[in-house]
């Protein structure tokens, strides 16, 4: 998927680590194979490149994803698209070299795909390039800290490019507290400590992945699927705490997309715990939802 991957886990004293990587990465090479658009042999780029009326029945993963992503592009009102992979390739931001001749890059193109959630069957309307990106590394998230518990090592705390999911507890009996990175080395507001337990955190932004172009003017990674051009409102960051990480994955894009107003207008009506940061010409300033002023009181 673009990205790495880490594992911080406590177990028994003869616990033996190397065949505890090796499923974690067998598992990681199978969710690979099915949702990355790295991967030009993946299930997913299989998809991409099917032609008009033609469909693929899905595995599990890979239909857990895309009925999560419809969900969010609904309720977002189209703020999250899973189907974005043409317009990042046409801005730079996509994985070189992936072909695109027959891709086509229409606005909301979610609205597109024939998705049979009981039959598991996704049909392509033609050209139409899905991106996981957003959701896939959350799910993987999930999907290693399960793993996990299945064998034995229910005390963890998992990262896949950025996105946590804590479980269980340190043998102190403290849970895994974690910082979420600022924006910026020049960001005053307090850092956001939170403790994962039973809980994940993901976070979107425009502070990693940008380009300059020809006028000077910073393009952030983060797509409008609405629009079809990069995000231009003054946040910076958005980060999202949810039960799994694949939620918080997709709302955080949803939230980062929609910017501060109708971003946090949606954690309140979806009881999301979301922190928005703003990059405004004074400095840095920071909206609460009331989902994140709640779990933060009750870890204090």
């Amino acid at each position: 998927m673009g990205t790495s991957w880490t594992l911080l886990c406590y177990g028994p004293s003869n616990l033996r680590l190397t065949p505890v990587q090796s499923a974690v990465q067998a598992r990681l090479d199978a969710l690979v194979a099915e949702l990355s658009h790295w991967e030009p042999a993946s299930l997913l780029c299989r998809f991409n490149g099917l032609g008009a009326g033609q469909g693929l029945d899905l595995p599990p993963d890979f239909a857990t994803v895309i009925e999560a992503a419809l969900q969010v592009a609904s309720a977002s009102a189209g703020a999250f698209d899973p189907c974005m992979g043409a317009l990042v390739q046409r801005w730079g931001f996509g994985p070189p070299g992936q072909p695109q001749a027959q891709a086509r890059a229409p606005l909301q193109a979610w609205r597109e795909l024939r998705w049979d959630p009981p039959r598991r069957h996704l049909l392509q309307p033609g050209g139409l390039m899905l991106d996981f990106s957003a959701i896939a590394k959350g799910h993987a998230v999930d999907c290693i800290s399960a793993l996990l518990i299945e064998l034995g090592l229910p005390h963890h705390l998992v990262e896949i490019g950025g996105e946590l999911r804590g479980q269980g507890l340190k043998p102190e009996g403290q849970p895994w507290w974690v910082d979420v990175e600022p924006p910026a080395a020049d960001c005053d507001l307090p850092a956001l400590r939170i403790a994962l337990h039973q809980l994940a955190v993901a976070s979107s932004g425009d502070y990693r992945r940008f380009r300059i172009d020809a006028q000077g003017r910073r393009l952030s990674h983060t797509l409008d699927p609405r629009t079809g051009r990069p995000v231009a409102h003054e946040l910076a960051l958005v980060s999202v705490l949810h039960e799994s990480a694949m939620w918080a994955d997709a709302w955080s894009t949803a939230l980062m997309v929609l910017g501060p107003t109708q971003g946090l207008a949606l954690a309140e009506s979806r009881g999301l715990a979301a922190r928005l940061v703003l990059r405004e010409a004074g400095g840095w300033r920071q909206l609460l939802s009331t989902g994140l002023r709640d779990l933060l009181e009750d870890e204090a």
